[in-house]
């Protein structure tokens, strides 16, 4: 009882569509948000470890340059895709997502500081990555250590807030503000699902980075396919034991609803298990055999499945441990027709100008800009 008074009440203001649209939008938008999100840094982490190894990478230091042109295009991306479930968020859960925020409010307001400091830190490197490769490198790894600590403070409320028993312990222990939730079982299994999912997404950037080079030079890209391929082979075979991690340490109940209890977390689940398995074994067949088209197309189109089917199962997840507390039947529903087919049309429109955008700009291929260093060390 003393849970459910700590929740605030739920907004009077009548939903403008049905529920299962705002559902639906929620797990399409957080799908593109993240996909964006492992991207950019799974590619400041892949950066990095080519300059790093350069004495043993003959085309490390270009291939810095080369991810290092894409990053501050796709940290915007990532940041305005994940506008729209953060707002779809607070739509259906802001009673619970706001809570949360004012318990950890000072490293919530910290999230602005350091994504502003991460993006200009990556603008600089991406300057500076053809001319002074050890000065873009240092601040490159500020940028990135700085999007991993963001990580780790989302996780941090988004754990909390579908937490409400634990609230008046973590006001009373500390009003000021500072209440991480770092005595939750699944916050670091959680966290890291996430932060190695990124290095394995990196991975295929590099993919898509080897194919748009197989043809102008053979060297370069072969190298490219066998360091992205691998990065992402390793980082999928941690993910598994990762994933391991984070359901045993779930809440009992909560794991058997991977266990049998439901259909449909179970399913999706045994997809995601049997998916990430087959595109390790693809990769290293691909890598092996030099099979770009199966590194390119067949792989990521397999885990993009199993990333869509890890967004669902973490919504069922939410639902689970909010059960007590939320009703999706309280919302009062009244769809704004009129309005309605507008936001549709522009949001698929955006979607679709999205895609565009990251194919005319060359995100995932060479960066086009005239400074491209012409040697590998250069």
């Amino acid at each position: 009882m003393m849970q459910q008074n700590l929740i605030p009440t739920l907004d009077p203001n009548p939903l403008p569509a049905p529920y299962w649209v705002f559902k639906l939008l929620l797990i399409v938008t957080f799908f593109l948000h993240i996909l964006a999100m492992n991207f950019m840094l799974g590619g400041g982490v892949l950066a990095l470890a080519s300059k790093w190894r350069s004495s043993k990478l003959t085309h490390g230091n270009r291939l810095f340059h080369d991810i290092a042109k894409k990053l501050p295009s796709l940290l915007p991306a990532t940041i305005t895709i994940g506008i729209a479930p953060l707002l779809f968020v607070q739509v259906l859960y802001g009673q619970f997502f706001y809570t949360s925020s004012i318990l950890l409010a000072w490293p919530w307001f910290l999230v602005l500081v350091f994504l502003t400091i991460a993006y200009y830190g990556f603008y600089y490197a991406s300057f500076q990555s053809g001319k002074n490769t050890a000065r873009a490198g240092n601040v490159m790894l500020i940028s990135v250590i700085l999007i991993f600590v963001i990580g780790f403070i989302y996780t941090n409320n988004l754990t909390l807030s579908q937490t409400p028993s634990r609230w008046s312990q973590k006001y009373f222990a500390s009003p000021s503000g500072w209440s991480l939730n770092l005595s939750e079982p699944t916050l670091i299994p959680r966290y890291l699902h996430f932060m190695v999912a990124a290095v394995a997404m990196g991975g295929l950037l590099l993919v898509f980075i080897a194919l748009a080079n197989w043809k102008r030079d053979r060297d370069y890209a072969r190298q490219v396919l066998q360091f992205g391929g691998k990065a992402f082979m390793y980082a999928m075979m941690t993910q598994l034991v990762i994933g391991v991690w984070f359901l045993v340490s779930l809440p009992r109940n909560l794991l058997m609803l991977f266990m049998g209890d439901n259909r449909l977390a179970t399913s999706l689940l045994l997809v995601g298990i049997a998916g990430g398995l087959a595109v390790i074994f693809l990769m290293s067949d691909a890598l092996h055999k030099e099979n770009l088209r199966m590194a390119a197309f067949i792989v990521p189109g397999i885990t993009v499945v199993v990333m869509l089917c890890m967004s669902v199962m973490r919504d069922i997840l939410r639902d689970a441990y909010l059960n007590p507390y939320f009703n999706p039947g309280q919302f009062v529903v009244k769809t704004q027709w009129a309005v309605f087919p507008l936001f549709l049309a522009l949001f698929i429109g955006g979607v679709i100008l999205w895609l565009i955008m990251l194919k005319r700009y060359g995100l995932f291929g060479r960066a086009r800009t005239a400074d491209t260093p012409p040697s590998p060390n250069h």
